[in-house]
């Protein structure tokens, strides 16, 4: 499904729930209905029709977009070559993850040292690779998921492992909201499957809460990163006193 499909779906949606017809919608926006039923038939609206559509439906352009994202399929993986071009530019790898944030243009050249020329060069590259489809004032719609993987042994992962776990895990975790947990066991092997998409749905729900919370004021939000991992593994400084190398280990969980 295309984007402009989604979005005529996800409006069909809206108007549904708010009990408006389209003779009702051709009313408010001074339109014949025939009109608005062949823009709704074709998918051929402009972005100021869809703020119209929008003020009547009593929602803002931001939530609308978010609903589109939310119904849209999306990828849950970058190419190596998209990972290395995203990663090979710092600039470009922070705007990404604002990004995946759905931060806007103007939250991100307010929050960091980026001109607005250079947020919206970077938010261009981003439309290239296809992360996001840049749109008219430097709106834009996400082409991947916000629980978007990268590579386990990809460019990201490995600057990530050089440059990011040292400083993660150098805070205490003992602020508000914040929480480290290690914990060790050994388990039947289905079973790993089973706790692993029990791990990736609270990575979906923290997402999800993300985008609702998207409407709150700025003092009533704080950001965090949730680091989910699962691995068999066993601490280096214990290997060489195992007695056997091939037998159970610890499975690690964080």
């Amino acid at each position: 499904m295309s984007t402009t499909q989604t979005l005529i779906s996800v409006l069909k949606a809206e108007l549904k729930a708010a009990g408006l017809t389209y003779a009702a919608l051709a009313q408010q926006l001074g339109l014949a209905e025939s009109s608005v039923k062949r823009m709704f038939a074709r998918g051929d609206m402009s972005l100021s029709r869809v703020d119209d559509i929008c003020r009547v439906l009593r929602i803002d352009y931001a939530e609308l977009s978010r609903k589109v994202a939310d119904a849209a399929p999306q990828r849950l993986l970058l190419t190596l070559e998209q990972e290395a071009a995203v990663v090979a530019d710092r600039r470009l790898l922070l705007v990404a993850i604002c990004v995946l944030s759905q931060w806007s243009a103007e939250q991100i050249v307010a929050t960091y040292r980026l001109t607005e020329a250079e947020c919206v060069a970077c938010l261009v590259r981003l439309d290239k690779l296809g992360v996001i489809v840049l749109r008219a004032g430097n709106r834009y719609s996400l082409q991947v998921a916000k629980t978007l993987r990268w590579r386990p042994d990809g460019p990201v992962m490995q600057y990530f492992r050089t440059e990011v776990v040292g400083d993660y895990f150098e805070g205490g975790f003992d602020g508000e909201g914040e929480l480290l947990m290690l914990v060790h066991g050994q388990i039947g092997r289905s079973l790993a499957l089973q706790f692993n998409e029990r791990l990736q749905r609270v990575a979906q729900d923290f997402a999800q809460q993300h985008r609702a919370d998207q409407t709150l004021p700025a003092d009533q939000k704080r950001a965090y990163t949730v680091l989910l991992g699962m691995r068999s593994w066993l601490f280096g400084a214990f290997r060489d006193l195992k007695r056997c190398p091939d037998g159970p280990t610890m499975a690690g969980a964080a």
